[in-house]
């Protein structure tokens, strides 16, 4: 997910995106584990947009407490 799309959406929906994104990297690890991941660069792509999600999610705190 492009950062340009999360800036869109609301701390709310930021903090259930990083939720969801936290369960598909430990399903894609666990199926790392057991052999079945056929590309394992998805487990790089879903570690990025968690670091995405929360940048986001910090530049929005700091934004608030400058206010």
């Amino acid at each position: 997910m492009k950062a340009n799309e999360l800036r869109k959406l609301s701390v709310e929906e930021l903090v259930k995106r990083e939720k969801e994104l936290k369960e598909e990297l430990f399903n894609l690890r666990f199926q790392l584990a057991v052999g079945q991941l056929a590309n394992p660069q998805k487990i790089s792509e879903c570690r990025k947009d968690i670091a995405r999600v929360k940048t986001l999610i910090r530049e929005r705190e700091l934004a608030a407490e400058a206010k």
